[in-house]
């Protein structure tokens, strides 16, 4: 078509033999561009490929996500850990985060480069002073998102800061993700507030069953929270870091510290000190483990409101406290069998930490155990509960060195399959889902979780 100088078009008069040719070209034309504009994205796709960068099909899913949880590093526990595990893996992958956490004293320290940080209000949690709870702050959530609005609000704790997370993000709709990372239903047996437990289940229940998915670490946890009424499971497990943790990090020196020489067995057990760790199991056990050998050694990593205590009943112990980064590497990898009584955790990430050093494991038929350990393999599985049979499995296997050393290969080997990056892709899959599927509309306000614990009825 042509343009005269005012602008009106002028058709030109074509035969139709000419029409007809017009016609093929235009239609050529169009495939052409058509091909030309694939080769450039296919182009650009292994440019970014070759460069390490998102294709154009990626950047469609790059996220904001909010992050909210009430434990992160410094504090040292397996929650905290995690989370800052999997909140790099993600940053690495391009997405944007939001860290919400509660302020520390003069011991934080910043986050990730690249990260949205929020330091909030919080309190220490009675008797793990260390330790602080996020306090409510929906007024100041909703301020910010309203303003900064992320595609998924991802709650890994079910604290105050947590639910206060949940209720802004369902009020500005505001798709929601979450984990149930801790047995807060069974630690209340521990601490002589059993008549708890129902009502801790309830708000759990509900909480969950408010975002659009949750997710367990273990098909065991699944079924049990399934049977309980959580709804909208998915298994997510647990990486390792099986450079940080590995049998190259033995040390003669330390094993020498602890009085031991290369045939003597050293048994260790890492986790906090405290009721729900079910240390008397381990302890008792112990006693049976030291009268076939006398030269052999328990450590315990960590420390706890138990430690006072356990010290004065148990002299023969060493009590290594809380270690980190490579130190607790080479406690790790410095022993020669990784004992775990703790019947309360979801996952156990020293279980695995304990793998990759290439110790053999012995724990509970539960958790990260039960997915991991093979009896005679890498370990022994004990069913759960069966205290006689952990303190009799416990000096048996102790003593057997040479079934230590080829258990401790296959642990190493099976560890070797846990990388986190699968892991956080297993994450970013199911942020991905519910960022796109919106969030279900169900009732969440202070009136669903009244009829949820039972206080009004149904």
């Amino acid at each position: 078509m042509v343009r005269c100088a005012l602008g009106a078009p002028l058709e030109p008069k074509l035969s139709q033999a000419d029409e007809g040719s017009m016609t093929v070209l235009r239609q050529f034309g169009h495939v052409a561009v058509l091909i030309s504009r694939h080769a450039r994205h296919m182009t650009n796709h292994h440019a970014s490929r070759a460069a390490g960068l998102p294709s154009e099909a990626e950047e469609v899913s790059r996220l904001r996500i909010a992050l909210v949880t009430e434990t992160y590093p410094p504090e040292v526990n397996g929650v905290a850990l995690t989370v800052a595990r999997l909140a790099r893996g993600l940053l690495a992958r391009g997405h944007h985060l939001q860290l919400l956490r509660p302020r520390r004293d003069s011991d934080d320290v910043p986050c990730e480069a690249g990260m949205d940080e929020h330091l909030l209000p919080g309190l220490p949690i009675p008797r793990y002073s260390e330790l602080r709870m996020g306090l409510p702050a929906r007024r100041r959530l909703l301020r910010l998102w309203r303003v900064a609005r992320p595609d998924v609000v991802h709650i890994a704790t079910e604290g105050p800061l947590g639910w206060s997370a949940l209720r802004a993000a369902r009020e500005l709709g505001i798709p929601v993700s979450s984990e149930f990372r801790t047995n807060f239903h069974v630690y209340s047996g521990h601490y002589g507030i059993g008549w708890l437990q129902p009502l801790v289940t309830r708000y759990l229940r509900w909480f969950h069953n408010s975002s659009a998915i949750t997710m367990v670490p273990t098909e065991g946890m699944r079924s049990e929270l399934e049977a309980l009424g959580f709804e909208r499971l998915r298994v997510v497990g647990r990486g390792v870091d099986a450079e940080r943790f590995a049998p190259r990090h033995r040390s003669a020196s330390l094993r020498a510290q602890w009085g031991v020489g290369d045939h003597d067995p050293v048994l260790l057990c890492v986790g906090r000190l405290a009721a729900e760790k079910n240390l008397d199991v381990l302890l008792d056990a112990w006693r049976g483990v030291k009268a076939r050998s006398p030269a052999s050694r328990l450590v315990l990593v960590g420390d706890g409101p138990l430690r006072a205590e356990l010290t004065e009943r148990f002299p023969g112990v060493i009590f290594a406290g809380q270690r980190t980064g490579e130190d607790l590497a080479r406690h790790y990898a410095s022993a020669d069998l990784f004992a775990f009584p703790s019947m309360s955790e979801t996952w156990g990430n020293v279980v695995t930490e304990a793998l990759a050093s290439g110790l053999p494991v012995i724990a509970w038929n539960r958790a990260a155990a039960a997915e991991l350990v093979r009896t005679g393999e890498n370990g022994v599985l004990v069913e759960c509960g069966d205290d006689a049979g952990f303190a009799d499995a416990l000096p048996s296997l102790a003593h057997d060195l040479p079934a230590l050393r080829r258990m401790g290969r296959s642990a190493r080997e099976c560890a070797l399959q846990l990388g986190w990056n699968g892991i956080v892709e297993q994450v970013e899959s199911a942020m991905v889902a519910v960022s796109r599927g919106g969030q279900r509309p169900d009732q969440t306000g202070l009136s669903a979780l009244a009829v949820e614990l039972g206080s009004v009825p149904t």
